[in-house]
């Protein structure tokens, strides 16, 4: 294929991906405030940054539903995004086991 040909139809391919569709689901509880502008629909960095504001304050969301707590989130936006919505709890670190000790020998 000729290198011209190919240019189109790399561009023709690009025209059809929008900037505004969302990459994947996106956890609340743990996104800061560029990604969840970025991947929720209608949600701009006001808005973000007022969800991270609240989760910082108040602990993490146990649904999406409590998002409409949030100052400027409705539940229209809430609805828009719900399949994009995760809250799925921040994995909490254990700290790891000690190997068991040998008994000391005696000589």
């Amino acid at each position: 294929m000729s290198r011209p040909v190919l240019a189109i139809l790399t561009l023709l391919s690009l025209a059809f991906i929008s900037p505004d569709t969302p990459a994947g689901p996106v956890n609340v509880n743990t996104a800061d405030a560029a990604t969840l502008s970025r991947e929720l629909k209608g949600i701009g960095m006001k808005r973000a940054e007022a969800i991270v504001e609240y989760r910082r304050k108040f602990g993490p969301f146990k649904s999406a539903d409590e998002l409409a707590l949030v100052k400027g989130i409705g539940p229209s936006a809430i609805q828009k995004n719900r399949e994009l919505i995760r809250v799925d709890a921040k994995p909490v670190a254990k700290p790891a086991a000690e190997p068991p000790r040998a008994a000391p020998t005696r000589r």
